[in-house]
């Protein structure tokens, strides 16, 4: 699966609720819980050649619970807790906006908040990806939406809200138990 052609197909995946447990607003490392099989999946994904790409909307440094520092912190934690299993996140994107309650520059619609593509396209475009050969997953309808709008395939995951998300998301969309069953499932089948 790994012979793409000059561009390579990407895995874009949530983060809250996707591939940790969903706690609200957090920053720190001792915050963090895998959602169980996540490692895997991820693991399997580099094995396979896919590129994998954290596409999260970060409200909580809109809200100023947190800093862009602070998420950079957790994100290089999450970097250096993946490579003990030997896997590895190729790049982390996330907006830091809310159009209604953000704080001060925080406070404004974007592109890059989901449903929006944005953070998809630039990552596509800033690695070279292959849209069609690539695939979203998270637990909200949101994700779902950025990955149709996007042009890549839209999985959908009950883990983190998903159960109360479901109902939301179209009937066409494939689903699945968690992360892990997602890219056994749908993308290494």
């Amino acid at each position: 699966m790994s012979n793409f052609t000059n561009k390579q197909a990407a895995a874009f995946l949530d983060r809250d609720g996707t591939i940790n447990v969903d706690k609200g607003y957090f920053y720190r490392s001792q915050d963090f819980e895998f959602e169980p099989g996540s490692i895997e999946a991820i693991r399997l994904l580099n094995k396979a050649g896919y590129r994998v790409f954290v596409i999260s909307n970060q409200a909580g440094i809109a809200l100023g619970h947190f800093n862009e520092e602070q998420v950079d912190e957790l994100h290089n934690w999450l970097t250096e807790e993946l490579k003990q299993y030997d896997a590895h996140i190729d790049a982390f994107y996330y907006c830091p906006h809310h159009p209604k309650l953000g704080i001060g520059h925080y406070k404004t619609s974007c592109e890059c908040r989901k449903p929006s593509p944005g953070l998809l396209l630039k990552a596509a475009d800033e690695w070279g990806i292959d849209i069609e050969q690539s695939y979203m997953i998270g637990d909200h309808n949101s994700d779902v939406e950025a990955g149709r709008a996007a042009g890549v395939k839209p999985i959908f995951v009950r883990t983190g809200h998903g159960d109360h998300e479901e109902q939301y998301v179209a009937l066409d969309i494939p689903r699945a138990a968690n992360l892990y069953k997602a890219v056994t499932k749908y993308i290494l089948e």
